[in-house]
């Protein structure tokens, strides 16, 4: 049976691909999915949380990356491998503010050790794991593909700018290893079963879940960082996805590959809406769909935050046939019933 790479599959956006690559009709019965993780910021437990809404055990390895021996040994016992999904990296701008060296360490190096390996083992298919932060602060919206990259704000979106350059070398030079990035844009919400959604270990820094948080009694003293951006009403403003419409574009993405429909090696895909949603706004649909008040305070802007940004969603329909089905309300409302689940588990 042919197989499927996911690193990071314990984590929130890679749990919810693992379930749609295990329920998904080209898939599910006719690839193994297998999942490596170190649950830095995730934990082992997800796995049989997917196995409650899919009936399926999931085949993980135990694995840091970036140790590039182990990996390479997990890899040579696992042979008929024609894709990796990579979602195995850290992701908080803040703390790449405070700990630059943690990010360039483990998001680079774990990309290096990956694509060493699939080339030696002529793995042919590799999605990679981008962000709209690539962008840094532009000056029109919304965004394209071909939008120039101004300067990263962090170092998180700094190591993501330097991996999509990696990743455009390296299919420069092996024609037989096709590649698509996807530079999502704010991924939230949960699965429709509420069994799964977003728990780091780590202090969350992404709204939803620190709104959800702070609602639920988890964290306490919720802040909106800057309410004096120049934007409509002073908040940053992002394009809101939910967490399976991503999951959803990594299958097309790798089917995409798998059928060779890729014109070249080496491409990159905004996943977003198309619609900006401001802080304040995303509060204002929590307490709606909650019915309950959120007590916040608002305080000086944060470094790393890029003021404003909203996908161009023209390439992912076109390329992908992929668009977002859930709306805000929905998405908020989701994360909202996890949490609530989560806090009682």
């Amino acid at each position: 049976m042919q197989k499927i790479i996911v690193t990071g599959g314990a984590g929130y956006i890679g749990s919810h691909t693992l379930i749609e690559l295990i329920e998904s009709k080209i898939f599910g019965s006719n690839y193994e999915i297998i999942s490596l993780d170190n649950y830095s910021n995730s934990s082992e437990k997800t796995y049989g949380r997917i196995e409650k809404i899919t009936g399926k055990k999931v085949k993980y390895y135990d694995i840091d990356l970036c140790d590039l021996e182990k990996t390479t040994e997990i890899f040579s016992k696992e042979e008929n491998i024609v894709g990796i999904i990579h979602f195995a990296a850290f992701k908080s701008v803040p703390e790449s503010v405070a700990n630059p060296h943690k990010y360039y360490y483990n998001n680079i190096n774990s990309l290096l050790n990956l694509l060493e390996i699939s080339v030696k083992f002529k793995i042919p298919n590799f999605i990679f794991s981008s962000s709209c932060s690539v962008y840094g602060n532009i000056n029109s919206l919304p965004v394209k593909e071909d939008t120039i990259l101004n300067k990263a704000v962090c170092p998180y979106a700094f190591t993501k700018q330097i991996g999509e350059q990696i990743l455009s070398d390296y299919a420069n030079i092996n024609m037989d290893l096709s590649i698509i990035a996807l530079r999502y844009f704010n991924p939230v919400g949960a699965h429709k079963s509420a069994l799964i959604g977003e728990d780091p270990i780590n202090l969350p820094t992404s709204l939803v879940p620190v709104i959800t948080q702070n609602a639920i009694g988890r964290m306490s003293g919720m802040m909106v960082h800057g309410a004096d951006y120049n934007t409509r009403d002073g908040s940053c403003i992002r394009d809101y996805v939910h967490v399976s419409d991503i999951a959803a574009a990594h299958t097309l993405a790798l089917k995409h590959l798998l059928d060779q429909k890729n014109s070249s090696n080496f491409d990159v895909i905004n996943l977003g809406s198309g619609n900006g949603v401001s802080v304040f706004e995303a509060i204002t649909s929590f307490e709606k769909v909650s019915g309950q008040k959120l007590n916040y305070s608002i305080g000086p802007k944060r470094d790393g935050d890029v003021e404003a940004i909203y996908s161009d969603t023209a390439k992912s329909e076109k390329v992908l046939g992929w668009t977002p089905k859930f709306g805000l309300d929905e998405m908020i409302g989701s994360a909202w019933e996890w949490e609530q689940k989560n806090s009682n588990v």
